[in-house]
């Protein structure tokens, strides 16, 4: 696995997956006693019209976006999580006899490949 293949199961995976559970539970809330909060929040959203739940859906879509972009820029190392003596993040794949660096500073930043992703 390299880094451009690893973004793209990001993208699959883990955007996608956010963004089908946020609007699962808004249509409808799992559990057999959902929190108080998440039912408030799905009673508001079936309220809604289908344009106002298509921004809603857009506003979640930005909203996962938007972490996962900061969570590849502090992988990267170009968004600090320390104010001195810092160290850095490492994230390799590791597979038998396969060690690969996906955010290797000297090639195209995981933050930069995952724009690329729709």
């Amino acid at each position: 696995m390299n880094a451009e293949k690893f973004v793209e199961i990001i993208q699959k995976v883990v955007v996608s997956g956010a963004e089908n559970s946020v609007k699962s539970n808004l249509d409808e809330p799992p559990g057999r006693k959902p929190l108080q909060q998440l039912v408030d929040m799905s009673n508001w959203y079936n309220q809604l019209n289908e344009k106002d739940k298509a921004v809603v859906g857009q506003i979640i879509k930005e909203s996962v976006r938007t972490a996962i972009f900061g969570f590849f820029c502090v992988l990267d190392g170009v968004r600090a999580i320390e104010n001195e003596n810092k160290g850095e993040l490492k994230l390799y794949y590791v597979n038998k006899d396969i060690q690969e660096l996906l955010n290797d500073p000297d090639k195209e930043f995981l933050h930069d490949l995952f724009n690329t992703v729709d």
